[in-house]
């Protein structure tokens, strides 16, 4: 029981023998016993366990602990994921991709992970690649898989026909950030004064200005350059 008065638990009586749990012995019962050839017999047909199952997610999909331990609930996800990397995807984000932007587009079209939908393993896989190839950045990707998800169309025809291409070119993301420089000289005045957290207002308004194509890590580079 709980004792408030003294903020602890404490026992109320013990049971100690078979008659306080109103057992009855019953002589008809044998002793089982289980050979060593019959306990690996019955191991043998027994599916993979949870805790096996988590590890080998880990292991072969470099996902985290935590994504591992909400996997087996989404039984498809791992099979997904499998043929998104035979595709030729980088597991890590592969899987990222699966367990965040997937499930979001299911969820908003009201869809379970058991439909028919118009995306593809491959077609993810292919995604994924020019995401992580630098051809498009992440933000752009999620444009692109929706998309993928409205017209069932491959992410290169959707990049090529929507001009989604990441922009690298350091000399055009230069005039941008110059622009955005100019334009505000009281954000600038305080980075100068050591308010650093200004800096993202830059980077927003230079993608804004790139419609979200700019590298981002150039973007970054080329900021701080000019703002030191």
């Amino acid at each position: 029981m709980w004792n408030v008065g003294a903020g602890r638990t404490e026992p109320m009586r013990s049971k100690e023998f078979a008659h306080d749990y109103r057992i009855s012995q019953s002589p008809n019962l044998l002793p089982v016993r289980v050979s060593p050839a019959w306990r690996d017999e019955i191991a043998e047909t027994m599916p993979e366990l949870p805790e096996a199952k988590r590890r080998r997610f880990v292991r072969d999909f470099g996902i985290t602990p935590y994504d591992a331990e909400c996997w087996p609930r989404r039984a498809l996800l791992p099979i997904i994921l499998k043929l998104v990397v035979r595709a030729g995807a980088p597991a890590k984000p592969a899987a990222n991709w699966i367990q965040v932007e997937l499930l979001r587009q299911l969820k908003r079209r009201g869809k379970e992970i058991t439909e028919n939908s118009r995306y593809s393993p491959a077609k993810l896989a292919a995604l994924v690649a020019k995401v992580e190839g630098g051809e498009i950045n992440a933000a752009t990707g999620k444009k692109v898989f929706a998309r993928m998800f409205e017209t069932g169309k491959p992410a290169a025809e959707i990049i090529a026909a929507e001009g989604f291409s990441q922009i690298s070119d350091t000399g055009e993301i230069e005039r941008w950030c110059r622009e955005v420089i100019e334009k505000n000289p009281d954000n600038v005045a305080k980075y100068l004064a050591g308010n650093e957290g200004v800096f993202k207002f830059f980077v927003g308004q230079v993608m804004r200005a790139s419609r979200g194509q700019a590298n981002p890590q150039t973007v970054n580079d080329t900021l701080k350059r000019l703002l030191s």
